[in-house]
């Protein structure tokens, strides 16, 4: 018999582990081949790094949106709903930050009416309902359904988001809400009773007198509500350190589509949504659905808590020290819930099948 010596044994010893250990990590070839699958490209012919144009269908003839999509994942696709309204899909650029690396496929979108999308420039279409079927043309244009389509929508996209949920759950996976309450009069109560009454009397005297003149254009008006309103109940970063991607969607806001819809106030709403109202609705709401809302928001986080009751299928998420863009101030917590959500949905989707 052939005797080993120490050294020839170890090798030996070591190569067999090393064999043993391939074989059994099977799960790590499976993951990156998934993650691989997550950068390659769905399309064939010119790539556009995931950017379509879709046409879409409205009462005044055809217009153009803007999409862009980023990763490929069968089953998890987010559709992302800005707010404003009449702001641009750039603010969400942090989700890119976070998604890729969980292998969540998200889409900005463009609304009819801002940042890359076409521009009508006719008030008449910055309608509620309108809007209602143009997502739902983008979803369909994106082949977007009931086994992979989520639908997060910020602010005023959280009004869109219900209102689409509301009238086509059935093409729904799941349902994000973030910093949006369910009634627009229960937020301009909330923006009168709490918020305003937590403001320097004088500041809040001041502006109230440059609203009554409708001098909205006063630079006075900015002056006044970015140190007082929107540093504290907006985004709680210090505003000479806003996130470029924010400021950037922003400085794009479409001025008409915005007072039309939310009025030219910044204290509750007074154009077209002032009297929008869906809180005896919720119950009819089967999908699973994420509602999230922060402490010093400009929407009630109470409200939103109790939304997430009403629904079927909801859970909560509070930001503890995040404002009405908690996406960014308060990042990890808004991150990790929306994480949390869409893989503990998937992981259950695993346990049914």
């Amino acid at each position: 018999m052939k005797i080993i010596t120490k050294p020839v044994a170890f090798l030996v010893a070591a190569l067999t582990g090393f064999i043993i250990s391939c074989s059994n990590q099977p799960s790590k070839t499976k993951d990156s081949a998934n993650e691989l699958a997550y950068f390659l490209p769905v399309d064939t012919g010119v790539q556009t790094g995931g950017v379509k144009i879709i046409p879409i269908e409205t009462p005044k003839g055809k217009f153009n949106i803007w999409t862009k999509t980023i990763g490929n994942n069968p089953h998890i696709k987010v559709l992302l709903l800005n707010g404003g309204p009449g702001a641009t899909h750039e603010y969400f650029e942090c989700f890119e930050s976070f998604f890729p690396a969980e292998g969540i496929e998200f889409i900005y979108y463009d609304q009819l009416g801002c940042g890359n999308s076409d521009n009508p420039k006719d008030t008449s279409m910055w309608d509620l309902p309108r809007y209602v079927e143009e997502v739902e043309q983008v979803r369909t244009a994106l082949n977007l359904n009931k086994d992979d389509f989520y639908l997060l929508g910020h602010s005023w996209g959280g009004i869109l988001a219900m209102e689409y949920a509301l009238k086509y759950q059935q093409n729904l996976k799941g349902l994000i809400i973030s910093n949006m309450m369910s009634s627009c009069p229960d937020y301009g109560k909330y923006a009168e009773d709490v918020l305003a009454k937590q403001m320097d009397p004088k500041v809040l005297d001041s502006i109230r007198a440059i609203e009554a003149k409708g001098d909205f254009e006063n630079p006075k008006y900015m002056e006044l509500l970015i140190p007082f309103f929107y540093a504290k109940h907006i985004c709680r970063i210090p505003v000479a350190d806003w996130p470029e991607p924010m400021n950037r969607s922003f400085g794009k806001i479409n001025q008409s589509l915005y007072v039309t819809m939310q009025g030219p106030s910044e204290f509750g709403l007074g154009g077209k949504l002032k009297n929008w109202d869906r809180k005896a609705d919720l119950k009819t709401l089967r999908v699973p659905t994420l509602v999230i809302g922060s402490t010093y928001d400009t929407m009630d986080p109470k409200h939103m808590q109790w939304m997430s009751t009403q629904v079927q299928n909801g859970s909560f998420l509070l930001c503890p020290n995040g404002a009405h863009m908690s996406m960014y101030d308060d990042q990890k917590t808004y991150m990790k819930g929306v994480i949390k959500f869409i893989k503990a949905l998937e992981e259950g989707k695993k346990k049914v099948e």
